[in-house]
C-alpha cells in the first residue's frame, strides 16, 4: 500500500491493502491447517504433484505471456529508447518449469515431505491476489484488468520464490514457531 502511495498510484492503495491482507490471512490460516496424510510417502506424492502443477503452470504461462522481445529501460527518468533488448524463448520457460518440478520434488523427498503444503498455500494466496486485483481493477477502476493478470501472476511467482526460502529458513532457525496457532 505504501509503495502504491509513494510511487504515485494512490488509486491502488486501498485495494492493495485489502487484497494483500486477504492473501496473507489465507496463507497464514492454511499453513497451520495441514492435511493429515497417514504416511510420509503420501506427503511426498502430494509434494511431487504440487511441484508438477507449479512447474507446468510456470512453463505454460511463461511461454505464452513472457516470451518474445523484452525491452528494458534503465535510468531516471527512463530513456526514450530501450537500454537493453532481450529475446526470451519459450524453451526458457519450459526449462524453468522443469527445474521448479525438480526442486520442489527434491525438497519433498530429501528434506521435508510436507513441503508441498507450503507451496500450495502460497499458490492459493497468490490466486487470491491475482483474482482480487482483477476484480478491483475491473469494478472500481474501470480498466481493462485482463491485461494485468499475467503481470500479477509474475508478481505471485516472484513472491513464491522469495517467501518460501525465507519461511523455510525461519522455521528451521525457530522451530517453536511451528507450534504457535
Amino acid at each position: 500500500m505504501f509503495a502504491d502511495l509513494f510511487l504515485g498510484f494512490p488509486h491502488y492503495a486501498l485495494g492493495t491493502l485489502v487484497i494483500k491482507a486477504c492473501e496473507g490471512g489465507l496463507v497464514g490460516v492454511l499453513s497451520h491447517r495441514r492435511l493429515s496424510f497417514s504416511s510420509k510417502l503420501r506427503w511426498k506424492i502430494f509434494t511431487f504433484t504440487v511441484g508438477l502443477v507449479a512447474g507446468v503452470l510456470l512453463g505454460l504461462i511463461g511461454s505464452l505471456y513472457y516470451s518474445g522481445s523484452v525491452e528494458i529501460y534503465l535510468g531516471i527518468p527512463p530513456p526514450e529508447d530501450p537500454t537493453v533488448v532481450l529475446s526470451v524463448s519459450p524453451l526458457f520457460w519450459y526449462v524453468l518449469g522443469a527445474i521448479v518440478v525438480f526442486l520442489i520434488s527434491l525438497m519433498g523427498f530429501v528434506s521435508d515431505p510436507e513441503f508441498g503444503w507450503l507451496v500450495l498455500t502460497v499458490l492459493l494466496g497468490g490466486l487470491v491476489m491475482v483474482t482480487g486485483y482483477f476484480l478491483y481493477e475491473q469494478i472500481f477502476l474501470g480498466v481493462a484488468a485482463i491485461a494485468e493478470v499475467p503481470i500479477n501472476i509474475g508478481q505471485m511467482t516472484v513472491g513464491l520464490i522469495v517467501a518460501i526460502p525465507i519461511t523455510t529458513t525461519i522455521r528451521r532457525a525457530l522451530p517453536y514457531l511451528k507450534e504457535i496457532k
